[in-house]
């Protein structure tokens, strides 16, 4: 059994508040260095690639250069996902560890949270990584995401103004893109667009059957070592063991997790926060 990637959340801390995240309710908590190791003695059986994502943002960890030492020594690639505000907290070659594949830049959290400061002071040290990046001819992904788009278009304004400050520092002509797909920016800078999404809730009314790349080309541990099927189940709603109790070989082959696997194979979403989860029908339109 192999899988795509394996999402590990180091922390559920993020400092933000951003509406399009739910509501935090779980204590704060951080994989320590010594169980982080003890993961990937396990994941690295099972995947090439980590990302350092699910609900927290990794960079509010002072020590994040040791978790990527540790994922170097397990010859794991990893992506980091992040909004960027505590990118001034590190220096900047951090970022050009060889364990990194790919950082996504979550641009909208500017939007969503009074910062303190400007856009323009927000984007300068992604811009400013990027350039090193391009400088000393690194090969990881750098993503602004904007995944912020929807029916009305009520991000536009502000993806505007994003655009007029990449566009000056990329000198390139971004009026009228179409943001259905990727922009390249340089080599391996990119804007990457989607669509808002929600995130899955057992209060949902919402109900189907699909597929789903849960448990296919993923899965995802939390901080608090729980293992759930997706990166989408911030909550552990389905906690299918923890990583800290049971082996990752006991939790991946157990009955509960095979039946979520074969319902997928099927378009059967058997437990019931895939049965609510809106996500999974995107790739019901994909498929038909």
């Amino acid at each position: 059994m192999k899988f795509n990637k394996v999402y590990i959340e180091l922390t559920n801390i993020c400092g933000l508040s951003c509406d399009f995240c739910p509501t935090k309710t779980l204590q704060n908590q951080t994989i320590s260095i010594e169980d982080f190791e003890d993961i990937l003695k396990q994941v690295s059986l099972y995947t090439n690639i980590i990302t350092f994502h699910v609900f927290g943002d990794p960079l509010v960890l002072k020590n994040l250069s040791s978790y990527l030492d540790i994922a170097s020594k397990y010859k794991l690639k990893v992506e980091l996902v992040t909004t960027g505000y505590y990118l001034n907290n590190f220096p900047i070659e951090t970022f050009l560890h060889d364990a990194i594949k790919q950082i996504n830049f979550s641009i909208n959290s500017y939007n969503k949270n009074d910062m303190k400061m400007t856009l323009q002071n927000y984007l300068k040290p992604m811009i400013e990584l990027s350039y090193l990046k391009l400088k000393q001819k690194k090969q990881f992904f750098i993503n602004f995401r904007l995944w912020n788009l929807d029916k009305n278009s009520t991000e536009n304004e502000f993806n505007n103004k994003v655009y007029k400050i990449l566009s000056q520092s990329f000198d390139i002509d971004l009026s009228g893109i179409d943001e259905s797909k990727s922009i390249r920016l340089e080599n391996k800078v990119l804007i990457d667009f989607d669509e808002y999404f929600e995130w899955p809730n057992l209060n949902s009314t919402h109900n189907s059957n699909a597929t789903c790349y849960g448990l296919k080309s993923h899965f995802a541990i939390l901080a608090s070592g729980k293992v759930v099927p997706c990166c989408l189940d911030s909550f552990g709603c389905i906690d299918l063991g923890n990583i800290f109790d049971t082996s990752l070989d006991t939790i991946l082959n157990q009955k509960r997790t095979q039946d979520i696997i074969e319902g997928f194979k099927n378009n059967i979403a058997v437990e019931e926060l895939c049965q609510k989860c809106t996500f999974k029908d995107r790739f019901k339109k994909k498929n038909t």
